[in-house]
């Protein structure tokens, strides 16, 4: 699963450098010259992480953690040039949940990025990622890819994915299918349920005579293509 990290610096040199050696490193990024920007950034793209310097025009650092936590809880590690220590408990005190002083090495703030995620994110141990050959889906995030590419699901069509990623290999019948959609709201009959179906098919780009993932069993149900199935945090 890509995680997306916001910086936030005002220099474009380190935006540059930190894009540069965090997308090496398989992590998407976005950027933001200053807090108010940053806030419109954490509406826009839902960073899973935030790198923020604290010396900013319009919006400093300190500024933008307080509009920050009274409506997200997403991770702050702090860049600074300030190494006092009140100035650090200060961003503490905000909210922040780590920090890194100029000048710094990359392999260092790399092990703090990736352990302020680990301790962020103990929720998805229930809700794992699901990935079977070149399709992942994240139950979290209600979200889909292929390939990297996301694809965008009608939450029936999600729901139905997500039941038979579940079971691959295996037959799900049409009457336990529909069952199982009525938590959703669903109440067709199964031949509606092949529309859905079908809709999902089109989608992934799935052809009828020769399937890469949803095979029908005739007279029984569906079965999703047996693969490689891994559960990822």
């Amino acid at each position: 699963m890509t995680r997306r990290i916001l910086v936030v610096d005002d220099t474009k040199n380190v935006q540059l450098l930190l894009t540069d050696f965090l997308s090496g490193q398989e992590f998407e990024v976005v950027t933001a010259s200053d807090g108010r920007e940053a806030l419109d950034a954490v509406h826009e793209s839902n960073p899973d992480l935030i790198l923020l310097d604290i010396m900013m025009p319009n919006m400093d650092g300190y500024q933008f953690i307080s509009h920050l936590r009274r409506e997200s809880n997403t991770p702050v590690i702090m860049i600074t040039a300030k190494s006092q220590e009140a100035d650090i408990i200060h961003g503490f005190d905000l909210g922040a949940d780590d920090y890194i002083t100029k000048p710094f090495r990359m392999r260092e703030l790399l092990v703090r990025i990736r352990a302020v995620l680990r301790r962020s994110t103990p929720h998805e141990e229930s809700k794992p990622l699901l990935v079977i050959g070149d399709l992942s889906l994240d139950q979290s995030k209600h979200e889909v890819k292929q390939n990297g590419n996301q694809i965008e699901l009608t939450p029936l069509e999600f729901k139905i994915l997500e039941i038979l990623m579940r079971s691959a290999g295996k037959v799900v019948k049409r009457a336990q299918l529909s069952m199982a959609l009525m938590e959703c709201g669903y109440t067709g009959s199964e031949s509606t349920l092949k529309i859905h179906i079908r809709n999902l098919r089109l989608k992934l780009g799935d052809e009828m005579d020769q399937p890469h993932y949803i095979e029908t069993v005739f007279g029984i149900g569906y079965r999703f293509v047996e693969a490689e199935v891994a559960c990822g945090h």
